[in-house]
Parts: structure tokens; sequence; C-alpha cells
């Protein structure tokens, strides 16, 4: 199947242009916003004093941009209309997130933390798909109107990707859990007023059945934020936690016990499917623009645009990004129609290939743009910088590799075979 775009969503993204230029960008050149997106963006953002976390300032832009996209109603656009969404498909949004990350470097889809007029909420779907009516009611609008954090605690000191072997125990009390551990990167935590810690709770080391997810309180007492971990893509919010004889009811429980890792993959499903969009158009907006400067650029007389050396590179990652749009939207259209788990592996194909496509563009844009590309002055370093960490969060590229193999060879998925 062909996947040209609808005329109802082309009209979608001028509406959505014309939204950005309107409303985001002067707020982003307003009161000299732009440092924290030109040369100056590292150090403009980075709060150094505070553990390398986003400055202040910087995260008030950031809330005053999602309150302007949440009034035009674009934030909300991929939810459903029960929480005041648009009702957008996974389709939909991969088109959407493309399109915005082939702008280039802005407030109206930043790279460092996320942020985007459209917003992506896969703690939403995680808390519709399996909170109790209670939980909903407590977390679904306080998280979208910014009032409530919810963090993501998987991820641990001694186990990254090989979640089913993570050491946090939870041990049922009387009606209450105790939770002992520690989690690592987990992200948000500077201002995270709840986070979901994956803890084992039965079943042995290695088993997916047996780690329930919990929605704890920063606030419990015995969690603890020890630091945050200063990483490639600064500022940072990647935390280091410990959790000492937290204590917290069964009501805190989200989905079944024990299944905590479905949980887990609905979260990451979302981010997936959608960061590969967006590496799409990041790769694509690379290659565009290595495209023009090459024609612009005259070197020994001639424009670097008629050297071969020059095209071959950008016409393999043009070609590349060709095929990788395809399979990103050609899978966003089959999660609308199939339940993900079904797909798991066309997902990861996706994941891994969009990952590593627009690093290679980057380093590419770099390459071309010669010293000019290599400074802080041009956009490509920073995302280098930030797309090179998706190629380890989220599941590894390997793990996404392994996944796909799983289903090609008949070891998982629904055709598998004994």
């Amino acid at each position: 199947m062909d996947f040209p775009l609808p005329e109802e969503l082309v009209a979608l993204l001028a509406d959505l242009d014309g939204f950005i230029d309107a409303e985001i960008v002067p707020l982003q050149q307003q009161d000299d916003n732009d440092r924290f997106f030109d040369h100056r963006r590292e150090y403009a953002r980075t709060d150094f004093d505070a553990g390398g976390t986003p400055r202040p300032e910087w995260e008030e832009l950031l809330a005053e941009m999602t309150r302007r996209a949440d009034r035009a109603g674009w934030l909300r656009y991929g939810l459903p209309e029960e929480v005041g969404g648009g009702g957008g498909s996974e389709f939909e949004m991969a088109v959407i997130r493309e399109h915005l990350a082939a702008r280039g470097l802005g407030l109206h889809n930043d790279l460092q933390n996320e942020s985007s007029v459209v917003g992506n909420f896969p703690v939403v779907h995680m808390l519709l798909r399996f909170g109790t009516q209670q939980q909903r009611d407590e977390f679904l609008q306080p998280v979208l109107s910014g009032d409530l954090r919810i963090a993501f605690g998987l991820t641990e000191p001694e186990h990254g990707s090989d979640a089913t072997w993570l050491e946090t125990t939870a041990v049922r009390d009387g009606d209450d859990w105790v939770l002992n551990g520690g989690k690592r990167f987990n992200s948000g935590m500077h201002t995270a007023t709840h986070d979901v810690v994956f803890a084992r709770t039965s079943g042995e080391p290695g088993d997916a059945r047996g780690i329930t997810a919990f929605l704890v309180p920063t606030d419990t007492p015995g969690f603890s934020v020890d630091s945050y971990w200063w990483t490639f893509n600064m500022p940072s919010d990647h935390a280091e936690v410990s959790l000492t004889d937290v204590r917290i009811p069964s009501s805190a429980i989200l989905g079944q016990e024990g299944a905590g890792l479905e949980a887990a993959q609905c979260f990451v499903h979302e981010n997936r499917i959608r960061q590969a969009a967006s590496g799409v158009g990041a790769a694509r907006y690379c290659i565009d623009r290595s495209v023009e400067y090459a024609r612009e650029r005259v070197t020994f007389g001639v424009p670097l645009a008629r050297r071969q050396a020059i095209q071959w590179p950008l016409v393999e990652l043009h070609t590349e990004a060709e095929m990788v749009r395809e399979l990103v939207r050609r899978t966003a259209w089959e999660m609308d129609r199939r339940p993900h788990d079904e797909i798991s592996d066309r997902v990861s194909m996706c994941n891994y290939r969009a990952n590593r496509l627009v690093c290679d563009a980057a380093d590419r844009a770099i390459q071309v743009h010669g010293g000019f590309g290599y400074t802080r002055h041009a956009p490509f370093e920073h995302i280098y910088r930030h797309h090179r960490r998706y190629r380890i969060t989220e599941g590894t590229e390997e793990v996404q590799m392994r996944k796909v193999a799983a289903h090609l060879f008949g070891f998982a998925g629904p055709d598998k075979r004994p």
C-alpha cells in the first residue's frame, strides 16, 4: 500500500505550521530566548550549580510553549477525546513528528527533553490502558496540565536492556508493599512528583512474569534522588535513585501484579515509533541543509555539489531516508489496526534504523559543512548528540535487532514455532 498523505492531513500540517509561525517562533525570539537554541544553548539551558539539571527559566519557556499549544488544541492531538485529545492516529502522529523534526531546531519541537507542540505523552497512554479508575481520576488531568509529573524508573545500575533481571524488589507487608533497590537514568526526577518504579514481586531473575509497576510518590520516606548523570547531551535530568524500605499501599500498583513489563512495553512502543519518525525528519533536515550548502559553497572554482565525494554519501542517505520513512509510516498505519505486540518487530526495525540514519545524516552534515559544521553555530552537533542516545535508550539497537530476529526465526510473535 502506498502512503500518499490525505488532503486533510496535508491541510493539518499547514495549519500546524501557521500556529508555530504565529505563536511559537515569536515566543522563542522574545527576551533573547534564542540563546536557548543558538551557540549558547547548552550553557543557557544548564544549571551547573544544581547538578547539571535544566535551568528554571528554560523550563518555564517550555511550559509557556505547551500552554499555548494546549490552548490552540495541538498539544493533546494524539490522545483520545476522553482526555481532551484530538484522537490522532499513530499514522498521523508519525507524520506530524517527522514534519516537526524536519523544521530543524526550535521551541516547536525541542530535542533535549522531547517537549513538542504536539505532545507524545507515553505515561498518559500507559495510564489509560493499565490504570484503575481511581488512578485515572487522580493523575490524568494533572499530568496533562503539568501539575503532576510522572517519571519512569526501569533501568538500574546493573541492569538496562536486561530488565527481567532487575534487582529492585517489592515485598508484601499486610496491605502495603515495601520496596528496596535503586534506579539509574531515572529521567525527569528533578521535578517529578511520582515515579513508576518496576520491582520484582515474585518469580526468579530472568522471568518476564513477576515484575510489578508501582506509582510511587517521590516524597515517600526512603525514596531518595542521590545524583544526576552528566551526559553527552546536557542539561541532564537523568537521576540515580535509591529506595530504602519505601512503603506504599497496594492501590499504587499500575496494572496487574506481576505483569509490569506489559505496562513498560506500552510505554516504550509509543516512544519507539515516534522517535523513529522524528529521526527521519531530523535526518531529512540534515540532508536538505547539506544539499543546499553544497550548491552554494564554491571550492577550487566550482560548487561542492559538483563533486562525487559530496554527492554520493548524500545520495545514500537520501535513499535510505526515503525507505525508512515508508517503513515508519507503514508500521504506524499497522499499529492503528493490529495489537502492538504482533508487530513489535516492525516497531524495532523502525526504531533502530531511523536512529542510526539520523546519526549518520548529522555526522555527514558536519563533514559537508566543514569547519563551520563542527561549530555550535550550526545545529548538527546538537542533533547528533540528542539522537545518539536513542541508539541506547528505549532498548539498545542490539536489543531491537534481537527482537526482530526472534520474530524472523519464529522464537516469538504471532508465528511462533516450537
